[in-house]
This record gives structure tokens, sequence and C-alpha cells, in this order.
């Protein structure tokens, strides 16, 4: 193994040992557990087929790759065998069920950033955990009890809360499980590093298009401050940069036909990212007010999604709620 000259003993304890072995953290925990093969045949790439094959649509009108259905079906057999009662899940149109007398269930999205399969791009997963309820899925986000993410980067990278901060943790090889690598994860309030999607912002409201060409003006503008951008296209990759270095992400609703809610989904998307971004200090709103207080109208439906540091988030809604002519 490459030696750095500065490199020790594997340091953090093993997430074995931090996560309970009840309720949402053995959920959690089986959910872990099931990573370093997807993992693996991530890295893999097309050594042994084609990842990216298109096999069929989701629900949401995107195509599906061969990864991602087989992401969903490797993590539907986890959590089955972990006692969830029902899943929801980016690749399928409908709940499955898998113990009715389960306690909890999962919304998950199993390979986020799905279109960048096979080029060696960051990609992850997401998921949530809720007590089981009549109404299944259809509440707000506050519901949840726990929320989680994997980064496959150069590194497997997860992050976890169970209501009670925000943990981050790295896959080691010499223990075939993951290592704790950070606690208490706090979210720095101002950072000035964003990531979106430059492309679509002559679609967005005028208020955000003032606020990127303030951006852009750096120091010299009413901003008083240089600025970077970055874009994974993978929302988690984006998720576990800001966690770790603070600045914010916005994926806005826009102009264009089917972009009025925005692009990500509520459920399995937008709701695990603000849990966690809360959970670090942070602040995740859909543009009018907090993502885990919106109330899904369906199962697939979407949200605008704007989360991050405190400070760039409020930034940016100031922006969003007045009109160009109004600020100063």
């Amino acid at each position: 193994m490459l030696k750095l000259p500065d490199d020790g003993p594997a340091r953090g304890r093993p997430l074995e040992e931090v996560l309970p072995d009840d309720g949402p953290g053995a959920i959690a925990k089986a959910i872990f557990r099931a990573l370093p093969p997807l993992a693996a045949r991530l890295a893999a790439g097309r050594l042994h087929g084609d990842p990216d094959a298109i096999v069929g649509t989701n629900d949401s009108g995107d195509r599906q790759k061969a990864l991602d259905v087989a992401a969903h079906d490797h993590m539907i057999a986890a959590l089955r065998a972990a006692g969830v009662r029902q899943v929801l899940s980016e690749e399928a149109e409908d709940v499955a069920l898998l113990n009715p007398d389960g306690a909890y269930d999962v919304a998950m999205d199993p390979i986020d950033g799905s279109g960048s399969i096979g080029i060696g791009a960051p990609l992850g997963m997401l998921f949530s955990i809720l007590p089981a309820a009549p109404e299944g899925f259809l509440r707000p986000g506050r519901a949840a009890v726990a929320a989680g993410y994997a980064s496959f980067g150069h590194s497997v990278d997860i992050g976890f809360s169970l209501g009670h901060g925000v943990s981050i943790a790295t896959f080691d090889a010499e223990i075939s499980g993951f290592r704790i690598a950070r606690e208490s994860v706090t979210l720095k309030p101002s950072a000035p590093v964003l990531a979106y999607n430059a492309s679509n912002e002559r679609n967005w409201p005028e208020g955000l298009q003032t606020w990127l060409r303030d951006v852009r003006a750096g120091k010299d503008g009413p901003l008083r401050r240089d600025f970077n951008m970055r874009w994974l296209a993978a929302a988690v990759g984006e998720l576990h940069r800001i966690l770790l270095q603070g600045g914010a992400f916005l994926y806005p609703a826009d102009r264009r036909p089917g972009y009025q809610d925005g692009r990500l989904r509520l459920i399995y998307e937008c709701t695990p990212i603000a849990f966690l971004i809360e959970q670090a200090g942070g602040t995740a709103s859909d543009g009018q007010g907090p993502v885990l207080d919106r109330l899904p109208d369906s199962h697939h439906g979407l949200s605008p999604l704007i989360f991050g540091s405190r400070e760039e988030v409020e930034t940016i809604l100031f922006y969003l709620s007045r009109e160009p002519a109004e600020k100063t």
C-alpha cells in the first residue's frame, strides 16, 4: 500500500461500534454494509460489462442505466433483510412493500448523478428513514428520524445523522468497513464556493440572475468578495464537499417546461440533503421556506433546492425574494 511520510495506523472508530444495533441505526448499518460491493462495481467500470447501458425509463422520465437498476435491487435486498416495512426508490414507480410489520420506511436514490456512470465522475446515493405511518411517504421531511449518503469518488465516504448531529466516515479496506473520520460536523456560516449549472442561468428568476451578476463582479461588486464555482452534476458530491468546506448549492425553479418546480426529487433527494444540512447548522430551502416543511404531492414530485452555509443561502434567498430594482 502506498504510504505518505506522515502515514500511521488508521485513525477513527469503526462505524460498527458507533451505530446502534436497533431502530434507525440498525437500518443505516444495513445500508452502509451494502455499499462496498456497489463501490467495487462502480470502480470496475466497463471491465465486466456496460454499467451505463440504457435499460428503461424511470417515473420522472429519466433514462435508467443498468447500474441504476442493479443498485436498486441490491439495496432492496439489504433493506428487506433489515426488516424495513417499505421502500420508495427513484428507480421504481411504486412503493415496494417488504415487511408489513416493519417499524420503519426508507426513501432512497440508489445512484445519484447516474448521468456520469462510466466516466469516472463522482457518484453517490441518498436515503432517509421514517417511522412507519399510514400516510407513508406523503408527509413533510420533518417526519424523518435519520438520513445519510454515500459519496463514491477516489475514496468511499458516507455521512449520516440519527438526529443528533452529522458524522462522516471513510471506507478502510484493511477492516473491510468504515471508520469515523469526523464527528459533530458543523458548516461554516459563510464560504464563497458555489455549485450551480451555469447553462440554466438565463432561465432563472430575475432576482437570481442579479445575484449572479453581483457574484461575478467579485470584490469590486456589491457582495465585496470573490467567489469560486464547482459543479459536479451529482448533488451528493456537492453535499459532501459543502459539509467539509462550506459553500452553497442551488438548483432553483426556472422558466423551462418541466422545471417550474426544479428538477430534484423532494422525498428521496431533497429531504435527506436538507436533514443533514440542518443537522450540521446550515440552511436548506425550496426558495420560499425550509425544504423539510414542504408537503409532497406525489411520490416522485420535484422541488427546487438551495442549501449550504447559512449566510450564503440567506443571501441567495434575499435576492430571490426581491426584484432587482429593490436592491441597493
